[in-house]
């Protein structure tokens, strides 16, 4: 059995550091905790590939080298039935969450995130699990403070998290890779059960 374990972001030093990128930084955590081989590029998929074994399965870390937009280009080549599509996980960014949580989900709609809906459009079919890293600003009370208006939004999800910001996101990336550990040891819906309820 196969899983592949995609983490959706922008390609490029300038976006490493950005919310846009939380899905890149749960998958890179995931490979260096667990041991997984250096990034290898892969030309076909444009696409960072890392393949490992973990019990009796496969699991293949792919990072799209294409912009958000265009992710499932890199991710409908390995996805080749419905089989295929039931294990694989997506990992991005979710501005409807607040930092610091997280939530996993199967067949859902993309909930107008640009590169889910790419994905969902390339493998023809919504059947996989999302795993959706909160990156919406809270306020001392803790209520979201999600910015308003298209061009805001755009702006804000390829900025880069601020200093109070950036401890909470390393322990998020850190339960993030767990989550995914929660997965493979365990199968979707007990990690789900386990994630969601906090």
């Amino acid at each position: 059995m196969q899983y592949i374990i995609v983490g959706l972001g922008n390609p490029g030093e300038e976006y490493a550091g950005t919310r846009h990128n939380a899905g890149r930084m749960v998958i890179e955590t995931f490979r260096k905790k667990n041991d997984f081989p250096e990034w290898a590029s892969d030309k076909s998929l444009k696409a960072l590939v890392s393949k490992g074994v973990w019990g009796k399965d496969k699991v293949v870390l792919v990072e799209p080298d294409n912009f958000m937009n265009v992710s499932g280009k890199s991710v409908a080549p390995l996805v080749k039935n419905a089989k295929d599509a039931e294990r694989t996980i997506v990992v991005y960014d979710d501005l409807d969450l607040p930092i610091g949580t997280m939530k996993l989900s199967f067949n859902r709609s993309s909930g107008g995130h640009k590169g889910l809906e790419s994905i969902i459009k390339a493998l023809k079919t919504p059947m996989f699990t999302r795993l959706r890293v909160g990156v919406c600003p809270v306020t001392p009370s803790g209520k979201s403070k999600k910015p308003k208006g298209e061009k805001a939004i755009l702006d804000f999800i390829v900025s880069e998290f601020k200093k109070p910001e950036q401890e909470t996101m390393k322990k998020t990336v850190k339960k993030g890779a767990d989550a995914l550990v929660l997965i493979l040891e365990h199968g979707r819906e007990r990690a789900t059960g386990e994630v969601n309820a906090g």
